[in-house]
């Protein structure tokens, strides 16, 4: 674990955003294209907006969440909203939306078509991640009803699971997919939440799902 501490979220995110535009860079010159794997959530809006306006070649990116909730993305609670708002704008309004979400009941029922969508973007090419004071990354919640599922070595790429405390169903990257990302970084502002990855570097993977990818991840913080 590589632990970057700033001196202020202002500049975290300018950091953070020209990091992660270099790695975009380098994919896309060694590959011709790449893919970049975000969180929900508001705290890394300021850096999407910094990375929107970067000069890169994203009509060759694709870009998907981490996880999703079960909800449409007219909802309030819909990272893909969030996504639309932020990060594809500007210049990256040109990168391809890879979708977590179908119209249906119940995740299970679009999984397949879901999974079928994001497998020929794997591996990730940049994997940005939060991670949440209960030591959650993306939707690998401890206690969630099949989070040694999506944690085992041979979990496939996209799992539902449903979590005391996190309202709808959700639908995850597994860890062999976080794990698998050529890139990784962990985003994570605050006392508290710092005090929850140290916290994590003791624990089982199985109490802190985040330490799922804390042996290869850059991790950016600031108070």
């Amino acid at each position: 674990m590589n632990l970057i501490e700033y001196a202020d979220r202002e500049m975290m995110m300018m950091a953070l955003a020209n990091i992660i535009a270099g790695e975009l860079g380098g994919a896309l010159r060694q590959h011709g294209r790449a893919s970049l794997s975000v969180p929900g959530g508001t705290t890394p809006g300021p850096m999407f907006d910094l990375l929107s306006a970067t000069n890169l070649d994203w009509a060759n990116v694709a870009v998907f969440l981490n996880d999703e909730r079960w909800v449409d993305d007219t909802s309030p609670r819909s990272n893909t909203r969030l996504l639309r708002q932020h990060l594809l704008q500007n210049h990256a309004a040109a990168a391809q939306l890879v979708p977590l979400y179908a119209p249906s009941d119940a995740p299970e029922d679009a999984m397949d078509a879901l999974s079928a969508g994001l497998t020929p973007y794997l591996p990730i090419s940049v994997l940005l991640l939060g991670m949440g004071a209960d030591m959650h990354t993306a939707s690998l919640f401890p206690g969630a009803d099949r989070l040694a599922e999506a944690l085992a070595d041979d979990a496939p790429n996209l799992m539902a699971l449903r979590a005391e405390g996190a309202g709808e169903p959700r639908i995850t990257l597994t860890a062999p997919v976080l794990r698998g990302a050529m890139n990784t970084h962990i985003l994570i502002t605050g006392a508290e939440k710092r005090a929850s990855l140290d916290r994590a570097a003791k624990l089982s993977v199985i109490e802190a799902p985040v330490r799922v990818v804390l042996a290869n991840a850059t991790i950016h913080w600031a108070e």
